[in-house]
């Protein structure tokens, strides 16, 4: 019967593939077992292509699920590759992955900006002063998700009517003393009173909050001190009356520190609470992997083009997160790769540069004096004056060597022995009508001086 078959095929058999021959052949198979073994026919029910492995089916319903690193190569699987030789590409690329470039949204840090965002809107509506510390370790968003609440809270009073605030924000680190934290906020506070009489700011500040009238609005203030760690002197005193200005009956003030140190709670804390001062802690612990993983995403997301590989992004979460979790970390390794490849694109631009003008010196110099070999010295002379015509930096002389060596190895050029280099015998191994060809459609090439008469 088979051989009936394939011999009264017709020109449509010859497209058929190996897999539709093998069904013909099981179809075939299965008619002539259940006519030979009627009992076993119903056990034979399913195709032999269904009792497959499920790694290797199509259907959903056998097939295992995705990955994690699967689902991670998938989500950017639509995006087009960058091109990292365009200047304006890697320049984005390079804004994107800076530390100082700050995100339209915080990820991975939602917990922690709501609690904060319910303190100050308690403060606000109760229309009481109140203290805040935020610590954990250095990258870890604190100072990101702050902010974020500040801008929360100026776009809440405008749609909600809620009460507007006074901002200050200082950085400790910027202070030239620790006392003239109390100057900065009398500063803002617009007391015009001479602070000639004896009395130092901080004093100025008490005796501000213990009465009624003030010379501000009556709105409430949003202090925001960074870098407190800087506070701590051999006393303590001035974080220690920096708390304090909370604690005054008629203080408006809302007092957020941030610090590196989170330990610097547990030292303090007993002592603030002894003077009635006791902040409300919230920690921000170190990025997991899977986090910084996140946060690299969404940097990355404002691109409209791939840049890493996920694999490459998921090991630099893995080691980042082993090592601090610190999420500046992360974003200077993926900064830091950009750089060397953009390093490397420009020396191999550079060398490619080089191989043309050799090249072109060659042949200019051969055209010239009539001759088909000069020595590696006076292509070095020719090499030369080339770059000075073209305005290009020359490279050095044992560079030079070491490129017509290149060249060398490639089959362009031929190099003769000598125990010293500039007497080496250089000839050309190509037509110099190939060169030409070659780099027609070179920009820098057609550029090169005296090009034309090659």
């Amino acid at each position: 019967m088979a051989k009936t078959r394939s011999a009264n095929c017709g020109p449509e058999c010859l497209n058929r593939s190996p897999d539709s021959e093998a069904v013909v052949e099981t179809t075939e198979n299965r008619k002539r077992s259940r006519s030979q073994f009627p009992d076993e026919s119903l056990i034979k029910t399913r195709s032999p292509a269904k009792w497959r492995s499920p790694r290797g089916c199509t259907g959903k319903l056998l097939c295992s699920p995705k990955s994690p690193r699967k689902r991670l190569s998938d989500q950017f699987s639509q995006r087009p590759k960058w091109n990292p030789r365009d200047p304006s590409q890697m320049q984005a690329v390079k804004e994107a992955l800076h530390v100082a470039t700050a995100p339209t949204n915080v990820a991975c840090r939602k917990d922690e900006q709501k609690r904060i965002l319910e303190f100050c809107k308690a403060c606000i509506e109760q229309e009481k002063a109140g203290s805040l510390y935020v610590c954990g370790s250095p990258g870890t968003g604190k100072s990101l998700s702050v902010d974020k609440v500040k801008d929360l809270l100026a776009v809440r009073s405008k749609e909600v009517g809620f009460q507007s605030l006074d901002t200050l924000a200082i950085n400790c680190t910027s202070l030239t003393n620790t006392s003239k934290i109390f100057s900065k906020i009398l500063e803002k506070f617009h007391y015009c009173k001479k602070t000639s009489d004896g009395f130092s700011p901080l004093q100025h500040l008490q005796n501000l909050f213990s009465h009624k009238k003030q010379p501000s609005s009556g709105k409430m203030m949003l202090i925001i001190v960074d870098e407190m760690d800087y506070l701590i002197t051999k006393d303590c005193a001035v974080l220690h009356n920096l708390f304090m200005l909370t604690t005054f009956p008629f203080s408006r003030c809302i007092l957020i520190g941030i610090a590196n140190a989170i330990n610097l709670a547990d030292r303090f804390l007993p002592k603030l609470e002894s003077l009635n001062c006791k902040p409300v802690v919230i920690t921000f612990h170190a990025y997991s992997k899977d986090q910084i993983l996140k946060i690299l995403h969404h940097r990355l997301m404002v691109l409209q083009f791939d840049v890493f590989q996920p694999l490459a992004l998921e090991f630099c979460a893995r080691k980042v997160a082993a090592a601090s979790g610190d999420m500046r970390k992360a974003l200077g390794v993926c900064r830091s790769a950009v750089e060397v490849l953009e390093a490397q694109l420009r020396d191999a631009t550079r060398n490619q540069d080089t191989d043309i003008i050799i090249l072109c010196s060659l042949v200019k110099l051969f055209r010239q004096c009539k001759k088909n070999a000069t020595t590696l010295g006076d292509l070095n002379k020719a090499y030369s004056e080339t770059c000075k015509s073209s305005q290009i930096p020359a490279v050095g002389t044992l560079e030079f060597t070491n490129m017509c060596k290149v060249l060398s190895d490639q089959g362009l050029l031929k190099l003769g022995q000598s125990r010293e280099d500039k007497l080496k015998r250089v000839t050309l191994q190509i037509d110099s009508s190939d060169i030409t060809f070659a780099f027609k459609g070179n920009r820098f090439f057609s550029n090169l001086p005296g090009v034309a008469m090659i």
